[in-house]
């Protein structure tokens, strides 16, 4: 019997389908869609289980255990028969599954069995064992009668008939993938929530967080957001069918517990390589650091999350290729703190860009989204200065006037009616903004450390040296996400299209600006963990970080990373580092028919 490698049909242009696809497409067309059609893959612990329990079957029955790659032309189906056993003179395929059979209700159990349930196969179990099944009769040239699937948590061995009907849906599941595959529009979230619960793609699918928006309104949303920070409950976005109706379905999310199926943390770490002249290699799997003068590092690739490069670090092609190989993001940033670009592996799925384009190309969808964007930016401003000054007297120190002129912004900002002059209103805002960051400062720190309005590109002073670069380190941090995602990063809403940068991490970035750099500096500034003279370099009218500055800046912001945020919406908490991913997964949720939950987060 001849053994097969993985192809397309010659005569016909769409690729084969993996018989492990159908088995997706009856557990979940969604969950097939993004496997098979958006190409996304995760694996969580149980994926892993069910990997080592073939690798544990193949070493144990070596010499009985015969898997087989097959395809078929005529089915389009390709796929490995777990094992193909000879009973009786015939050929029987095996499936193996670690966890247990389904079961049935006997009425007349065997005699002296104490269990009137009867072992059987899963639905997607049986269409998997019936697929392999007419595989094997195309190659063999043998009619298959019998498919056996093992349930290894139960010790159960199940026979599974290879009859008419079986193969009749083996035919029409083949018939449906294709029609699904074809499809630019992602399937909606399955209506049995149990299923999502063990699905290791629903970190990528959100079906939660899908199902809460579909219960509640714009309203609802956004009333407990403007409250926080003292404003009157203006309605931005349209009101919803639902709430027009008087449906009964505007319940208050701030109410809802909606369940998290999104990883609350990231345990793989950032590598930063700051040294002057360090090299980056690769030992086996593991990521290997040369810096003069130092000892050599080595870091197991599993536990890294993202390679930065900084200044002039350089990396070996075999480096970069176990990076790509174990979907670890590689960045380059300047020594001053200038994003230079990202490399991730993978090119995104083309279905995700198509709907992006088409989206962001509808005026009436691109106002909504900026509006919506620029007042998370303006409201976590204004909710920073209501913070930093709620013990002081601010008529004294002028910071009521900030605060007043922040707030009469808000009912313009729902009044435009255009990108521009949203752009105008959140610069006024900006304006305000930094205007009253040195009032936050205590007035014992070195005048040096204050900043005197917002300048970079060079920056002019210290605090601005700060926040800039770590302004770089965020943005690398909402490019991997944007690249995680397989969003083009050059496809924004808000920030005009220019030549160095990626205008859809501009846009991301606004969200994070206030709570991942802007407030942990100026706390960082009143606890004097900076040294004026040691922690900078000045160049004329320029201000840099030193080495050991940029080192002191990456702990401060990493540190930042990894503090949990409940979200104000979905009521579940999670760390800035994976905040960063649920936003961007939020945003394209915004133009796949489950929308309402970008850009919600605020400053607590």
């Amino acid at each position: 019997m001849a053994a097969y490698s993985a192809g397309t049909s010659n005569n016909n242009a769409a690729p084969l389908l993996r018989v492990q696809s159908l088995h997706a497409l009856l557990y979940c067309e969604r969950l097939f869609y993004l496997e098979e059609v958006e190409n996304v893959r995760l694996a969580d612990a149980a994926v892993y289980a069910g990997r080592r329990l073939h690798v544990e079957l193949a070493r144990e029955e070596e010499g009985d255990w015969h898997a087989l790659d097959l395809k078929s032309e005529k089915l389009g189906l390709i796929g490995r028969v777990d094992c193909l056993r000879r009973r009786n003179g015939s050929l029987i395929p095996y499936e193996h599954k670690r966890g247990r059979a389904a079961r049935i209700r006997t009425t007349n159990p065997p005699k002296g069995s104490k269990n009137s349930d009867e072992a059987c196969a899963w639905p997607s179990d049986r269409l998997q064992v019936g697929a392999y099944a007419m595989l094997v009769e195309e190659a063999t040239g043998q009619t298959i009668v019998e498919g056996r699937v093992r349930y290894h948590q139960d010790n159960v061995t199940v026979r599974v008939p290879i009859d008419p009907a079986l193969r009749a849906d083996v035919i029409q599941s083949i018939s449906r993938a294709r029609s699904l595959a074809d499809c630019v529009e992602r399937p909606p979230v399955t209506e049995n929530e149990r299923l999502c619960v063990k699905c290791s793609l629903a970190p990528a699918c959100l079906p939660e967080e899908a199902r809460a928006i579909s219960r509640l309104s714009s309203e609802s949303i956004h009333k407990p957001l403007q409250r926080s920070v003292g404003l009157k409950t203006q309605q931005i976005d349209q009101p919803s069918a639902d709430q027009k109706a008087g449906t009964g379905k505007e319940s208050s999310l701030a109410t809802s517990h909606v369940p998290r199926l999104f990883p609350a943390d990231d345990h793989r770490q950032a590598l930063h390589v700051v040294t002057p002249g360090a090299r980056v290699g690769r030992a086996g799997d593991e990521i290997e650091i040369f810096a003069p003068e130092q000892p050599k590092e080595r870091h197991p690739v599993r536990e890294i999350g993202q390679v930065v490069l900084h200044g002039f670090a350089q990396i070996t092609t075999q480096a970069l290729r176990l990076c790509a190989d174990k979907e670890v993001a590689v960045h380059w940033i300047t020594q001053g703190g200038g994003y230079i670009g990202s490399f991730s592996s993978g090119a995104g799925a083309v279905q995700k860009r198509i709907r992006q384009y088409e989206a962001l190309r509808t005026p009436e969808f691109r106002l909504q989204l900026v509006r919506r964007l620029a007042e998370a930016k303006i409201l976590s401003q204004l909710r920073f200065v209501l913070r930093a000054s709620r013990n002081t007297d601010r008529e004294t120190i002028g910071i009521s006037q900030t605060i007043d002129g922040i707030r009469k912004l808000m009912p313009a900002l729902q009044r435009a009616n255009s990108v521009d002059a949203i752009r105008g209103l959140e610069g006024r805002a900006g304006a305000l903004y930094f205007k009253a960051l040195p009032t936050f400062i205590d007035s014992a720190i070195d005048e040096r450390m204050k900043p005197e309005g917002r300048t970079r590109r060079p920056p002019r002073d210290r605090f601005n040296a700060l926040i800039g670069f770590a302004y770089a380190l965020l943005l690398k941090d909402v490019m991997s996400a944007i690249l995680t995602v397989g969003l083009d990063p050059a496809f924004g809403f808000y920030h005009r299209p220019r030549s160095q940068a990626h205008p859809l991490a501009l846009d991301l970035i606004e969200l994070f600006r206030v709570a991942m750099v802007d407030l942990p500096i100026v706390a960082s500034l009143n606890r004097r963990q900076w040294d004026p003279d040691d922690d900078f370099v000045v160049a004329g009218f320029q201000v840099w970080l030193s080495d050991l500055g940029r080192r002191k800046m990456i702990e401060l912001y990493e540190k930042r990373k990894t503090d949990r945020w409940k979200h104000p919406v979905l009521r579940y908490s999670l760390t800035y580092a994976r905040l960063i991913e649920l936003e961007a997964r939020l945003l394209e949720k915004e133009w796949t028919g489950e929308p309402g939950l970008f850009a919600r987060m605020r400053l607590r």
